[in-house]
Order: C-alpha cells, then structure tokens, then sequence
C-alpha cells in the first residue's frame, strides 16, 4: 500500500533537496539542476511546508540544511536512485520482458555471461539485466529476480540451483615458477589473497599435506584483479579454472602446480522461492538445468 499522498514529496522537490545536500548551496544546486535560483529554494520551502520539519535555516544571504534536512536529503537521494534504476532498465527492455541478475564478477562474466549468449537466441522477447555484488545484500530490496551465490546453502529462505563447482590452480609470472622445490616451493613466493576468501592459500597447502598458517601479502577484492597482479609478476594466485585457463591459452600466466584442486563451497543460482517465478526466470531455470 502506497502512504498517503501528504507524505509524498514531488520529484522536483526531493531533487532540490538531494542536490543541495549534495553540492553544499542553493547557488550550485541551482546550477546543477539547469535551475534558477529562486526555483531551488521555492521547492525547499515547499518541501519544508509539506513536511512540517525544519529543514534549512536561512543564514546571511544564503541557506544551510538542518541535520533534518541531511538525513532526509540522503534518504530521498537513495530513493530517486532506485527509481532511475528501474525507469533505466525499463527503458533499455522496452515491450521485452526483463529478467534481473545479480552476478559475482568473475564467474558471471566467464562462466554465466557465455551460456547466457545462447539463452538470448532461444528467448529474444528477454532482456537480461546483470550487476555485480560481491557484499551480501537482499534480493528483494534491490529488485533483483535471482542471483549467483557461492558457498553453502546458507542464504536464508532462498531456492537454490546448483551451477557448478570451483576448481583452483595457482597461476604466476614465469619468472616466479618454483624451481623443483615441491609444494613448499611456492611458500617461498609471494602469495596473492582475496578479501572474500580468507584461508584460501592455508586449506590449499593443508590438502597437498603442508600446514601453513599466517600467511600474508598482497590483498584484491576480485579474481580479475588478481589475476592481472600475478601475470604482470607480482606473486602467485589461487585462481578457478574458468579464469586461470584464458591466461593459460594466452601465455600470460603459468601453472605454478600441476593440479586443479576442488575449493569448498558451489555456485549457486538464487530466487526467493516465496511465489511462483515468473516467465523469465522460469525460462531460465529450465534452460540451466538442460545445458548443465
């Protein structure tokens, strides 16, 4: 249910708000804004009237928002973002149907992005939207229909699709292969670590038989950049095959161990399964399930 409509700023005076919160002045919001500035200001007042809340204190020739006025400047800014979000995917869908993914970046570009090539020739009525989330967020809030998880089934209240394991390699320069020297060999090296995967390189050594505990140095917040680091000769990284193995045809990057070694955990698809999923989502599920 929508609140009443004495609670529902218009756009332009949020907008006024937003901006003036923003760039610190009525003077460079109204600039901002392609505005005059009286028109800036008649929006705050009439915002304020609406509201009942202070929320600008006239000083000198000027105005400054009152700590009313910031936090709700910044509320309101997540708001209109989220409507230019959904009116931009609108937009770019048309008459299409749209289906809304939320992909982490590595496995989404080289492991989803290719398969979902092959969807779009089978249902091109279907506009797939992705973006990339790497914190936890919440599905629902964000308008997402499902998205790529990996670990265990601890999303709560979530379906889950199983997409496929990760297999890791170290990957470096050549010039840092380890010469002869055996697992212990690559500790020798600096190791390269993702912020998302805390103990990677410690359960790697543990399972080919090495205890290694403390282990420090470099630290990225995605496979990719990483994966550039170590080719560019900056120490070794754990990485999963689907990535590892374009370095590998490239010859930028070299197995500095002659195994893959299967990481804990799996990827997922996601969907809150509350409701019936609608077609898009649908379609894609049975479509994954067949191309598996």
């Amino acid at each position: 249910m929508i609140a009443p409509r004495r609670f529902l700023p218009s756009i332009q005076s949020l907008l006024a708000l937003e901006a003036v919160e923003r760039v610190g002045s009525v003077g460079a919001a109204a600039e901002d804004l392609a505005l005059t500035h009286s028109a800036v200001s008649r929006q705050l007042r009439i915002l304020q009237d609406q509201l009942g809340v202070e929320l600008f204190r006239r000083k000198g020739k000027g105005l400054s928002l009152t700590q009313s006025g910031v936090d709700y400047a910044r509320s309101a800014r997540g708001c209109l973002q989220d409507l230019a979000r959904a009116s931009l995917k609108l937009r770019a869908a048309g008459s299409q149907a749209s289906l809304n993914l939320a992909i982490r970046p590595t496995f989404g570009m080289h492991w989803l992005v290719p398969r979902l090539r092959d969807f779009a020739q089978l249902h091109p009525e279907i506009t797939v939207n992705l973006s990339t989330r790497l914190a936890p967020f919440d599905l629902a809030s964000e308008g997402f229909d499902a998205a790529i998880h990996f670990g265990e089934k601890d999303w709560t209240g979530m379906a889950y699709m199983p997409l496929a394991t990760e297999r890791l390699i170290p990957c470096c320069h050549p010039d840092l292969l380890p010469q002869g020297e055996g697992v212990a060999g690559l500790l020798s090296k600096p190791l390269l670590h993702l912020q998302n995967r805390p103990g990677a390189w410690e359960e790697w050594f543990e399972r080919h038989g090495l205890c290694a505990v403390h282990l420090r140095g470099m630290l990225f917040d995605q496979f990719a950049a990483m994966a550039e680091a170590a080719a560019l000769g900056f120490g070794i990284a754990l990485l999963p095959d689907h990535l590892a193995e374009r370095y590998f045809t490239e010859d930028r990057l070299r197995p500095a161990w002659p195994e893959y070694t299967v990481a804990k955990g799996q990827y997922y698809l996601v969907w809150a399964p509350l409701q019936t999923p609608g077609r898009p989502l649908a379609l894609l599920l049975d479509f994954l399930r067949q191309s598996r």
